[in-house]
């Protein structure tokens, strides 16, 4: 029988198969670097991608923030205005009122009344004075209801009071201010 001895060739194979084994792990590395390297690249430039959109709709927002303090400044200053407006037109519809009040009240006042105060406060306006005797009160209040920028006298308190050592009645009285005086304002 013939002998042969098979094993430097195996031990060759066994050679070859390490290289064949070392140079595909070194294919294998090769291409997982690549591999990570690709990923790590796309996945860091999708990332400055967001980071820029993020950015962006930051600087959008700050943007829309400045807009939106601008819209409330000049609503807030339109309101005002509409105020002062509202203010000058009431002004100017009531203006006449105090002229007509007075002169009402210097025409229908009769002989022996005197008032002491008038404060008007919108329409309404409190009268207090002194008059001799309780029937001028009467009279002074159906003058005033007679006047067609007056309405409504009413007689809130009548007493007893003396002025200047004389024996008076002290009266306090309210009456409204018509809405055709103030549109007579208007005119």
């Amino acid at each position: 029988m013939i002998r042969i001895n098979l094993l430097p060739h195996r031990e060759i194979r066994r050679k070859q198969q390490q290289q064949q084994f070392f140079i595909m792990l070194g294919v294998v590395v090769v291409i997982g670097v690549a591999i990570w390297g690709a990923v790590h690249v796309t996945l860091d430039d999708q990332l400055n991608n967001q980071m820029g959109r993020n950015q962006y709709l930051l600087d959008e927002t700050v943007k829309l923030d400045k807009q939106i303090a601008e819209i409330q400044k000049l609503k807030d200053q339109t309101a005002a205005l509409l105020a002062r407006k509202r203010v000058v037109e009431t002004l100017q519809s009531t203006r006449s009122e105090v002229v007509h009040l007075m002169d009402q009240l210097a025409r229908q006042l009769p002989d022996g009344v005197f008032l002491k105060s008038i404060k008007q406060a919108d329409r309404r306006v409190t009268i207090t004075g002194y008059t001799q005797s309780q029937a001028r009160v009467s009279t002074l209040m159906r003058n005033l209801e007679s006047s067609p920028h007056l309405e409504r006298p009413g007689l809130i308190e009548i007493k007893t009071a003396s002025l200047g050592g004389q024996r008076m009645n002290e009266f306090n009285m309210s009456i409204f201010i018509t809405r055709a005086a103030a549109q007579d304002g208007k005119k």
